[in-house]
């Protein structure tokens, strides 16, 4: 419910903007004849009365774009007060940047050369998912980001009485294009939808971020007392890369065919050859240095020539352009390098030369950084030539690799299919997908000694096997015609034994996806798993040991290595926080996971391999998401020393990353954050917390408390009928389904709906439930040891991320609004009965938590408790309306009238809309 940047927002700036943003929606309501609506609104004004005002939809939807205006100007406002303190009091004042994390470095005792290798060692990449997180449409999001971007221009003081009048009619005009547009989806998006938005912060808003974020770095470097000249090359700095999961996350998502991800990679690959062809075409038209002046020497001149022979009459059009401009040239004869973008297209001039690799242009670009540093242009070098090798760096000629993400249980299914149709077992033998993991163990050892494989071209395995197969034949065409460099991991969701894992291998056989390293073979594409539920994640050490035995793992991590030239092997690890949190609530979740990366780290040392944690976060509390920096730093011991890999979901791509200062200043939290827990870990041993057996402790109390509610009987009907969750399942704010194989029961309910449902009716459950117990039976049962949890719960940063985001969840949980919604239970002995485990647990997890910060929580945070108090009255009225509705929906479905319940859905659908505004997430 609460960003990130809430610590810092000015609210008296924030106040000031929104009053001003408000007034043009007003005044652009009256305009058109909303009178009444425009006096209305919850702020100052009375309040609409939806039940009684003429058209519903229209008031909705200013509640709506009301609640989005107050995000706007608090989020300026938190951006324009980060450079208020940082111009004021320096770069160091601000936590979890820059000019923090590097300010001690010098007195940790890092000489330069030392802080240098610790930086080259981070490693951040950001992975955008699709996730049906996001309820705003497309078009109504790019819209706000105009508004957003206005109100930024507005703070500029050049502009006179007059030209701020202009700003504010281009404001109106856009609110009003806002309001003339609907809000609401009428179709499901698709892939190719998500993929563009995907794409637009790829092309237009990262790039730019990355140089905004290396100058800031290197600011930041100099205040430390270093110089900026220890970056020579873009590998001497932290690296940032991206990833992408549409279009290959397939776990549940019937609609992500081979040929969807076939599409994927080609519109990838078009997007960033055009990407760093035009930053090409931009460097070339600033860089107009004449050899008359100085020489360019005999390496570029060297290099020109070469490329110019390979490239034949191409070559020497592009050196006949720009005469006596070598370094133009130079520029000339890269852009006609450039590789083709679809698979089988030629150069169209018979030049057969083209880059096969990102790392050959960069190549090319450091042989043009020497020649400027030659002549002594190292500031243009710098200003111009390193960015463009940083975008390349960044983003390849495959703009973010695409993640092939499948759920176990078909990859089960597929190899079962698989076998019976190759024959390679009798009939009375039992399935593959039914045999013990022994069994299964067996087969596949017996079957990965073998190169032969178990399908002949003409051969049909049934629609599972076909799938998979399919998917990955596609991976290996692209790896045939442009490398690996555009894929990213094969992730396997649910991975509960080591043949989950193995199984994968088999797949990859059958389509050219294994190679030979020493004789042994290797699988070109790292296979990953994903341990999800608390079950999974306390079984993750002794699977990841046993698949890291394993000779192809062995000989497949040593071939990824030095394909990538890499100093160390590196085996990836996905950790779900949502399924965790659903499974265990937030407590035991958090502290199971920390649990986990610590024995895997250790399981990761006996072999030899580093360990880098791939952390799938989602947008709330309850999946992951809280301070950036405060994360990172409540992170095990090791646990960055292989890098981050983290998801971006849903509504938190667009409220991160809309816009670039924004960007900047979210990817800058994990980028320090990284390095400061290495520059940390470089000075100091690694060592036990004495209180991590109490933490274990407080884990199991809460887990048991957490299991009792969810396993009482009527709970599931509880959930369904006290939240919404029939109407964001009916929502079409997702391509996937809100269930992984269209089942009823919890269990098959993701953790997106089950998150999102309890936060619109504020419960926010799996964000504070069982919290309070844990607490109070360690205070009844040790008291000396709550007395240590007391007094440390702002010191040991994993117990502190903990306690601030049960505290967080709580404060977005509202009593009185979670009993209207109760009231939708029509069993009064079943709402009694769960509503009292909830009302005493909610008063229990408040007054402990009061208890650890020795203050109430209403003065403990007072600009999460302003952030609330904003949106109070509007939100209580959109929720009394929602729930009359939702009544008279299921009374008229209940009836078999379900064509006028569907003539419902658009303004519940707007409901949820303005509500998850108001709330600023959605789950």
């Amino acid at each position: 419910m609460i960003s990130t940047t809430s610590t810092i927002i000015d609210f008296e700036k924030a106040e000031r903007d929104a009053g001003f943003l408000i007034s043009c929606f007003q005044e652009m309501l009256c305009c058109l004849g909303e009178e009444a609506l425009a006096a209305r609104l919850p702020r100052g004004g009375r309040g609409i009365d939806l039940g009684h005002y003429p058209d519903t939809e229209r008031a909705l939807q200013a509640y709506s774009i009301f609640f989005q205006l107050l995000n706007m100007a608090e989020e300026n406002s938190a951006a324009q007060n980060r450079r208020t303190l940082e111009a004021e009091h320096g770069a160091a004042s601000l936590e979890g940047l820059w000019g923090r994390t590097l300010l001690p470095v010098q007195q940790q005792g890092l000489s330069e050369e030392e802080a240098r290798i610790v930086l080259s060692r981070v490693q951040v990449h950001p992975v955008l998912t699709a996730h049906p997180t996001e309820a705003k449409r497309k078009t109504v999001l790019e819209l706000h980001r105009n508004i957003y971007l206005l109100l930024v221009k507005r703070e500029n003081q050049m502009w006179t009485p007059a030209e701020q009048l202009d700003i504010r009619r281009e404001i109106t005009s856009a609110m009003e294009t806002l309001w003339r547009t609907g809000e609401i989806l009428f179709q499901k998006p698709s892939i190719a939808d998500e993929r563009a938005n995907v794409a637009h912060y790829l092309e237009n808003i990262f790039p730019d971020a990355i140089t905004m974020m290396d100058r800031r770095l290197m600011k930041a470097w100099e205040a430390a007392g270093f110089s900026a000249r220890s970056f020579k090359v873009p590998d001497d700095l932290p690296s940032i890369r991206f990833s992408s999961w549409v279009g290959g996350d397939r776990d549940g998502h019937p609609l992500v065919t081979a040929d969807v991800t076939a599409e994927t990679l080609g519109d990838m690959r078009l997007k960033s050859v055009g990407l760093i062809d035009a930053a090409l075409r931009n460097l070339g038209s600033k860089l107009s240095l004449s050899d008359r002046l100085q020489d360019p020497g005999e390496e570029l001149i060297g290099r020109m020539d070469t490329l110019r022979k390979k490239h034949g009459k191409r070559g020497m059009d592009a050196v006949r352009r720009n005469e006596r401009e070598p370094w133009r040239q130079f520029i000339n004869l890269m852009r006609v390098s450039l590789p083709p973008a679809i698979r089988g297209s030629g150069s169209g001039s018979g030049s057969a030369f083209r880059y096969h690799s990102a790392r050959e242009l960069l190549g090319d670009l450091a042989i043009l950084t020497r020649s400027l540093e030659e002549i002594g242009a190292e500031n243009i070098a710098r200003e111009l030539v390193f960015p463009l090798s940083r975008t390349v760096q960044s983003f390849g000629f495959h703009l973010a690799s695409l993640d092939i993400r499948q759920n176990s249980r078909i990859h089960d299914l597929a190899l079962t299919a698989l076998i019976r149709a190759a024959g390679n077992g009798e009939q009375d033998e039992t399935p593959y997908i039914d045999m013990s993991e022994e069994k299964k163990r067996e087969l596949l050892d017996r079957e990965l000694r073998s190169p032969r494989p178990f399908t002949r071209p003409d051969m049909q395995a049934g629609p599972e096997a076909e799938s998979v197969l399919g998917c990955f034949r596609v991976l290996s065409g692209h790896i045939r015609s442009f490398g690996t460099e555009g894929i990213g991991s094969l992730i396997v969701s649910m991975t509960r034994s080591v043949s989950d894992l193995l199984s994968v291998y088999l797949f990859a056989r059958e389509t050219g996806l294994m190679t030979s390293i020493k004789g042994k073979s290797a699988c070109i594409v790292p296979v990953v798993p994903l341990f999800e539920t608390i079950g999974d994640l306390e079984k993750s050490p002794g699977i990841l040991d046993a698949f890291l035995s394993h000779p192809v793992t062995e000989s497949s991590l040593e071939y990824q290595r030095r394909r990538d030239g890499a100093k160390r092997r590196v085996m990836e690890v996905m950790i779900g926080y949502s399924d965790s949190n659903k499974d265990g609530g937030l407590l035991t979740s958090a502290w199971a996971l920390y649990r986990a990366e610590e024995a895997m780290l250790e399981v990761g040392r006996r072999h030899n391999t580093c360990i880098r944690f791939f952390h799938g976060r989602g947008g709330s509390i309850s999946r992951g998401a809280g301070p950036t920096h405060r994360f990172i730093r409540a992170q095990p011991y090791g646990a960055c020393n292989g890098g981050m890999r983290f998801t971006e979901q849903g509504e938190t791509i667009a409220q991160k990353y809309a816009n670039r200062i924004s960007a900047v200043y979210n990817l800058e939290l994990f980028m320090a954050g990284v390095a400061g827990s290495l520059i940390r870990e470089s000075r100091h041993e690694k060592a036990a917390h004495h209180l991590e057996p109490v933490m274990d402790r407080l884990s199991s109390a809460s887990y048991s408390a957490y299991r009792t509610l969810i396993e009482t009987e009527g709970f599931v009907t509880f959930f369904r009928q006290a939240a919404p969750v029939d109407i964001i399942e009916a929502n079409r704010i997702g391509s996937r389904p809100s269930r992984r194989t269209g089942g009823d029961s919890l269990d098959d309910l993701r953790a997106i709906p089950w998150v999102f449902s309890w936060n619109q009716a504020r419960f926010s459950l799996s964000g504070w439930y069982g919290v309070g117990s844990a607490l109070e039976a360690l205070n009844e049962s040790d008291p000396e040891a709550f007395e240590d949890i007391r007094i440390r719960s702002h010191q040991w940063p994993p117990l502190r991320y903990i306690i601030s985001n049960a505290d967080t969840g709580l404060a977005a949980a509202d009593l009185s609004v979670m009993r209207l919604y109760a009231g939708l239970v029509t069993e009064a002995g079943l709402r009694d009965k769960i509503m009292g485990m909830i009302e005493d647990e909610y008063r229990k997890t408040k007054r402990f938590i009061d208890i650890l910060y020795s203050k109430p929580l209403a003065t403990q945070r007072l600009n999460v408790n302003r952030f609330i108090e904003l949106r109070r009255e509007g939100l209580g009225l959109l929720h009394r309306w929602q729930v009359q509705r939702i009544a008279e929906w299921r009374k008229l479905l209940d009836d078999g009238r379900k064509e006028e319940a569907d003539a419902m859905l658009p303004e519940l659908f707007l409901t949820v809309n303005a509500i998850s505004g108001g709330l600023r997430t959605t789950g």
